[in-house]
C-alpha cells in the first residue's frame, strides 16, 4: 500500500532547483557568510544571489550561484525569514556548523555530511531524494531504473510538471551526489573532490558504468546526536504519539532506519543506547516482546539540536587530546 508524504494529495513535487550540479564543498559556508553577513540590514536577501555582483562574490557562473543557494537552504543552513517571502536568515543549524564559532566550517568531521544528508533526502524537498532512499525497492539499480520508478509515481498522483527529460538530469544529479566516479571517467577527479556527501558511501558503483548499489548496513561514522536529531524530527512529522514501534523506525518512510540505510541489528543497538545519551529523554522498551521507543514530550528543534552539539564537542575533545 502506498504511503509516506509523497502520496498526499497536496504535495508538491520538486526535481530542479540545483542546475545540475550536485553539493561541492565550501558552497554551504559560502552562502551561509553571504547571509550572515547581511543578517542585520533592511535588504531583500535574495539579491544575495540575484544581484549583478553575485557572480564575483561567489567566485562562480550564474547557474552555479542558484545552485548554492539551492543547496544551502535544501541542507537547512539558511532559510527563508517566517512572514518574508523576500529574505533569508542563517539557521540556528547553519550556525552551529559555520557560524563565528562553529564547529565545523570545512566540513571536516562526519557529523556534519549525515546532518547534511538528512536535510536532503530526509525531507520531502527534494522529491527523487526522498523517494531514493524511502521508497524505491530495489538495493541495485541503474539509473533508467530511477527515472522509471518517478515517472510512474508522477503518472499515478498526477504531477504534470515532471517531464522525462527533467527527470533524468535530477537523478543523474543524484548520483553524481552520492557516488564518486572511478579514475578514467570525465570529469571524475573534480567529482571525486567536490561531492563530499559521498564520503558517506551509502551508494557505489557496481558496475563499470550504470550500475549502483544502496549500501545497507551499520554505519559506524553516524553519530548518536545526529542520530537523535533525525529521530525527533521524524517523530514530529508523523504525530505527537508517545512512542513509536521498531517497525516504524526502521521502514517507515522518512525514518532514520530507511534515510541513513541502516540495517535491524544496528538500529536497535543505536535505540537501545538512546537513554543513556539523551538522559532519558527517549527510552528503550522491550515489554512482552514489543520493541518500541518511548518519548515523553516532543522536543523542539533548539532541544534536539543539542544532542548534536553534544557529538561535536566529543568529536573535538577527542581531536585535542
Amino acid at each position: 500500500m502506498a504511503r509516506g508524504p509523497l502520496y498526499y494529495p497536496e504535495y508538491k513535487p520538486l526535481f530542479s532547483g540545483h542546475e545540475t550540479f550536485p553539493l561541492r564543498y565550501g558552497w554551504l559556508k559560502k552562502a551561509f557568510d553571504a547571509i550572515a553577513a547581511t543578517a542585520d540590514e533592511h535588504n531583500n536577501k535574495r539579491t544575495i544571489f540575484l544581484a549583478d555582483n553575485a557572480i564575483a562574490r561567489f567566485g562562480v557562473g550564474k547557474n552555479m550561484v542558484a545552485s548554492i543557494r539551492h543547496w544551502a537552504t535544501t541542507a537547512g543552513v539558511i532559510a527563508d525569514v517566517p512572514g518574508e517571502d523576500d529574505q533569508l536568515t542563517p539557521t540556528p543549524l547553519g550556525n552551529m556548523i559555520f557560524g563565528p564559532d562553529g564547529w565545523d566550517p570545512y566540513m571536516e568531521m562526519p557529523t556534519t555530511l549525515w546532518l547534511v544528508h538528512w536535510h536532503v533526502a530526509g525531507r520531502t524537498t527534494k522529491t527523487t531524494w526522498y523517494w531514493a532512499f524511502n521508497h524505491f525497492p530495489a538495493k541495485a539499480f541503474r539509473r533508467d531504473d530511477l527515472v522509471s520508478s518517478l515517472l510512474k509515481l508522477a503518472a499515478n498522483q498526477g504531477w504534470k510538471r515532471a517531464a522525462e527529460m527533467t527527470l533524468r538530469r535530477d537523478v543523474e544529479c543524484f548520483v553524481r551526489t552520492y557516488v564518486s566516479q572511478p579514475a578514467g571517467v570525465q570529469g571524475a577527479l573534480e567529482d571525486n573532490l567536490e561531492s563530499p556527501l559521498a564520503e558517506l558511501a551509502l551508494v557505489r558503483l557496481i558496475g563499470k558504468r550504470d550500475d549502483y548499489q544502496f549500501v545497507r548496513g551499520a554505519k559506524p561514522t553516524l553519530t548518536p546526536g545526529v542520530f537523535a536529531y533525525a529521530l525527533n524530527a521524524f517523530w514530529n512529522s508523523v504525530g505527537t504519539t508517545q512512542t513509536l514501534s521498531f517497525e516504524t523506525v526502521a521502514h517507515e518512510p522518512g525514518s532514520p532506519g530507511r534515510v541513513f540505510l541502516l540495517d535491524e541489528a544496528d538500529l536497535a543497538e543505536r535505540l537501545s543506547s538512546l537513554e543513556a545519551y539523551t538522559k532519558g529523554q527517549f527510552r528503550w522498551s522491550e515489554t512482552a516482546g514489543l520493541k518500541q521507543i518511548i518519548r515523553d514530550r516532543a522536543l523542539t528543534e533548539d532541544d534536539a539540536l543539542q544532542f548534536v552539539e553534544s557529538d561535536f564537542a566529543q568529536r573535538s575533545s577527542r581531536k585535542a587530546a
